[in-house]
């Protein structure tokens, strides 16, 4: 059996949350995740890029705009080397904490060294649930909770394991005061990265600022969901570094 060994997260950083629909510049999760990875990397800067062994982003509608492996795009626009791995994991609302997960385990496990781990959204761009027809072939009666919101989720969590709501609002405070900048030190606190972009040009390889096209109607589009009405969620990018704790003497 391999010797346990401990990861540390030794970068956290997040982008500004950008309002959907509001023409929000530099929405595309693949741009954003770009300027993520590359305020993480500018926050320890004795690491080596060329040490970085993988790249694991989560997004939850890892279609249209945001298919083809969107980690990768997200890579290589971070100035990342092509030698270093990418992979988008889709576990819906907490893709990016299990990419976090993924990478403490690989690296617990002797599997790597260095990983960036987050996640990355547009969902303004997303294709708003996939591709009809295989999203109403499994709920067509047979799996009818195949898909469920958030909210109806925690209700069912809720009844089966007997929840009360004091239980609830005690623990999603004790969860916030976590997070308080007063409860954690100064090096593991997770800063705001800038976001530099304009969504009237971009720049390509070579650094020349080029119009940028119009976007182009996703085919996935639509109106409604059956469990809700038009809801739309923000951009927004978060990026952790995670590496082998190495030992001081």
């Amino acid at each position: 059996m391999p010797q346990i060994r401990e990861a540390v997260i030794v970068s956290s950083v997040r982008t500004a949350i950008g309002k959907a629909f509001k023409g929000t510049p530099c929405r595309a999760a693949r741009r954003f995740g770009g300027h993520g990875n590359s305020g993480a990397l500018a926050r320890v800067p004795g690491l080596d890029p060329r040490e970085i062994e993988d790249v694991i982003l989560g997004c939850a509608e890892p279609e249209a705009e945001q298919g083809m492996n969107v980690a990768r795009i997200a890579s290589l626009r971070a100035g990342l080397p092509a030698e270093a791995s990418a992979m988008t994991v889709n576990r819906f609302c907490s893709s990016g904490l299990q990419t976090i997960a993924m990478a403490a385990e690989r690296i617990m496990l002797g599997g790597a060294e260095v990983i960036v781990a987050g996640g990355t959204e547009s969902m303004s761009n997303g294709a708003d649930g996939g591709p009809q027809d295989l999203a109403e072939s499994l709920a067509d009666g047979s799996l009818p909770d195949a898909y469920l919101g958030m909210g109806l989720t925690a209700e069912n969590l809720a009844r089966k394991y007997g929840i009360t709501r004091e239980q609830a609002d005690a623990f999603s405070l004790a969860s916030l005061r976590r997070l308080s900048p007063q409860s954690q030190p100064e090096s593991s606190r997770t800063r705001s990265c800038p976001s530099k972009c304009s969504s009237t040009e971009y720049a390509d390889a070579a650094g020349t600022k080029r119009p940028r096209p119009a976007a182009r109607p996703s085919p996935y589009k639509r109106k409604t969901n059956r469990n809700h009405n038009y809801i739309r969620h923000p951009t927004k990018v978060r990026v952790q570094i995670l590496r082998l704790r190495r030992s001081q003497s």
